[in-house]
């Protein structure tokens, strides 16, 4: 069956692409490990065993779209007959629309709410809606300043530059941190989301506990900090840091290797400044603590830490499924594809674009807790 791409955007180690705008793909092989357009090497190593027919629908976090890309392209390289189209629309539209009973599951770089778990009983009948964490990974703050190659913030900073405090890139606060730096004398153009977003709600977290008071804003999917600019979705808003000059924003770490975006080093307090990189954000994420009941694997992070090497703005993008009551005729499939993306396989295709996999003991949780799914 035929791929379709609108742009290239990498070429990947694991032999996929990939592509912009939403997914929908349909399976071109079968269980079988034959060859065919798309069947290819990806599909093999995968070992993906198929259930279901159909088309699933789902929708959600934009920070794991380009994982999603490659994870259906190498499920629909092994399974015939089922279509999987992901929408990258938002974590908080993708939860809206999961709870609203349209798709199989949702992407959410948050955790559900108690009062979404509660909603979520009317679409889970017999259960609940339940947080099963899939990719983790940095959220990059991306820059374009002309003349500066490296750039150092910490959290205060930070605060008060997304909180329109500070506006002009020679500020003092910027110097300091950045001592032998050609910082020019150019306003900066602070770039947030427009819609809701779980990248919004994980680097604001990052903001209120880290900056020691700077950020006066309760975190929040929607964007809550003073004046800045918008931009739809974590393509929107690393695309406006390319084209501006002067321009700061926040995204997944993908957008950034993708653009060829700078970004900036974390002052967290410990002995040197860290990048944000795949292992210095596992680092982070293996802080994290649990914050789920039952079946709900939700993690707590830890946004300030100082520890040597780990880098704090991190989010764990999950996936939003009920854990009874799931769509009869899209089970099967939702089952046969989080079983693929939640092992070793998928979650060894996630570093090289730039996502981190999960600690085994963490992955090996959701893999148990998929094969539950009724």
């Amino acid at each position: 069956m035929k791929l379709q791409r609108k742009n290239r955007v990498r070429a990947l180690a694991v032999g996929a692409l990939a592509v912009s705008g939403a997914l929908a793909l349909s399976a071109c092989g079968s269980d079988n490990t034959s060859g065919g357009p798309g069947g290819s090497s990806s599909a093999k190593a995968a070992n993906i065993k198929c259930d279901g027919k159909g088309k699933l629908l789902a929708s959600g976090s934009s920070a794991q779209k380009n994982a999603m890309d490659v994870w259906v392209q190498n499920y629909a390289g092994a399974c015939q007959g089922t279509e999987i189209n992901y929408q990258p629309t938002g974590s908080g539209a993708g939860v809206t629309t999961f709870l609203q009973g349209q798709t199989a599951f949702a992407g959410s770089d948050s955790p559900l709410k108690p009062e979404e778990i509660t909603k979520s009983k009317t679409v889970c009948k017999g259960g609940q809606a339940i947080d099963l964490p899939m990719v983790g990974g940095p959220v990059a703050v991306g820059y374009n300043v002309p003349g500066v190659d490296g750039l150092v913030l910490d959290a205060p900073t930070l605060a008060k530059i997304f909180d329109s405090q500070i506006t002009n890139w020679n500020d003092e606060a910027i110097k300091k941190l950045n001592p032998g730096a050609k910082l020019p004398d150019l306003k900066i153009q602070a770039f947030h989301r427009s819609d809701d977003s779980g990248t919004t709600d994980n680097f604001t977290k990052y903001l209120k506990a880290a900056s020691g008071g700077a950020w006066k804003h309760e975190p929040a999917k929607k964007w809550e900090g003073t004046g800045g600019q918008a931009a739809s979705g974590s393509a929107g808003v690393s695309s406006q840091v390319k084209q501006t000059s002067g321009a700061i924003s926040y995204f997944e770490l993908s957008y950034a290797t993708a653009g060829k975006i700078p970004t900036v080093k974390i002052n967290t307090g410990a002995t040197a400044p860290v990048e944000a990189t795949v292992d210095n954000a596992s680092k982070a994420i293996a802080e994290a603590q649990p914050a789920g009941q039952g079946n709900d694997l939700a993690l707590k992070l830890n946004y300030a830490t100082k520890a040597e090497g780990a880098y704090p703005i991190t989010l764990v993008t999950n996936e939003i499924v009920c854990d009874k009551g799931n769509k009869a005729d899209t089970l099967p499939a939702t089952k046969s594809f989080l079983t693929y993306v939640s092992s070793k396989d998928g979650q060894d295709a996630l570093k090289a674009l730039g996502y981190a996999p999960l600690p085994t003991e963490i992955a090996d949780k959701v893999r148990k807790t998929v094969a539950t799914l009724s």
